[in-house]
């Protein structure tokens, strides 16, 4: 029954779709423009990078809040099994964030609020996530390389800091807990497959932090070279 609870309350505080109330204010429905995605990356593309910091946060927020609800709920009586319950409601937050009911099931890839989860879970398992995502996006300027990094990286830390007690559950537990870890991963995958096939073909789309270099890929796009850019052959 406590499984049920976290991933229906994970699932409600999911549906809270940053992206796509950030881009109404800004007068557009960010699912039909760019990459047509709900989520942080398409918003930095679309609306600059100050929109997209501000949905990255907004949903990490919406999974660590779940999370820190659970605790309260749960903390007591299932102490002996809350990082499983923290596994199952993230993936509930996720799966609201990716497939929310009133957007007829269009919303983001999960990655941000894949990272609340991963904030709220373990600390170790947030500077990790960090490492892998940070020095896969500064040296190639992916998003989805990094995202998918993180995912990889965190299935392999959950498992192996598992098996070495740093959870303290049973091995039961520790089993099931791996189980959602894993389908998740693959859920994340799958939302990322058109990204995986750009990147084995060199096509896929660079991002950038600084207003500048967003001036100049927009400008590239149309064709045309930005006043006062370097040319690079």
């Amino acid at each position: 029954m406590e499984r049920v609870i976290c991933l229906i309350l994970g699932y409600i505080f999911g549906l809270f779709q940053t992206g796509y109330f950030i881009g109404r204010m800004n007068g557009i429905d960010i699912r039909t423009t760019g990459s047509k995605n709900a989520g942080t990356t398409n918003v930095l593309r679309t609306l600059g990078t100050k929109a997209g910091l501000v949905v990255f946060a907004g949903d990490a927020l919406k999974c660590i809040l779940a999370i820190v609800i659970i605790r309260l709920i749960f903390g007591r009586t299932c102490a002996d099994m809350m990082p499983l319950l923290e596994i199952y409601t993230g993936a509930g937050v996720v799966t609201g964030h990716n497939f929310p009911f009133f957007m007829k099931f269009r919303g983001g890839k999960g990655i941000a609020a894949t990272g609340g989860m991963i904030i709220a879970f373990d600390t170790l398992c947030t500077a990790l996530g960090l490492l892998a995502f940070f020095g896969a996006f500064l040296t190639t300027h992916y998003v989805s390389l990094g995202s998918l990094l993180v995912y990889a990286g965190f299935m392999i830390e959950v498992v192996v800091l598992g098996q070495l007690g740093h959870f303290g559950m049973t091995q039961p537990h520790l089993i099931e807990m791996y189980i959602v870890v894993f389908l998740m991963t693959i859920m994340a995958y799958m939302k990322h497959k058109e990204n995986i096939k750009r990147l084995l073909t060199g096509t896929e789309r660079k991002t950038y932090l600084s207003k500048k270099k967003q001036e100049e890929q927009k400008a590239m796009q149309a064709g045309k070279e930005p006043e006062g850019a370097i040319q690079h052959e």
